[in-house]
């Protein structure tokens, strides 16, 4: 017989696994852009500023920041009681 799946669980863990996935799509595509880096510009010194593989590696980890946050530190349905409640029990 088949178990009756919780949706507010069942969507928290599809935004988790969704964030696992992401981090490894981070972790592979910053390493190959480093590498990229390294083997084109950056072991023979060329380009003393700042590498160019520091952009996307700050906006790719902005965006991964994100999912992060809304898969393990906000629950919008719960915060959204939780601010009902107070205003039904007259509270600002």
């Amino acid at each position: 017989m088949e178990e009756q799946r919780d949706e507010k669980l069942w969507e928290l863990a599809k935004r988790r696994a969704e964030f696992h996935d992401s981090l490894r799509g981070f972790l592979i595509t910053v390493i190959i852009l480093w590498g990229i880096w390294y083997l084109t510009a950056g072991r023979r010194g060329i380009n003393t500023d700042l590498p160019w593989p520091i952009w996307p590696t700050f906006f790719l980890g902005v965006w991964l920041f994100s999912k992060y946050i809304r898969a393990y530190k906000t629950d919008k349905n719960t915060l959204a009681e939780k601010e009902y409640e107070k205003l039904k029990n007259g509270g600002r």
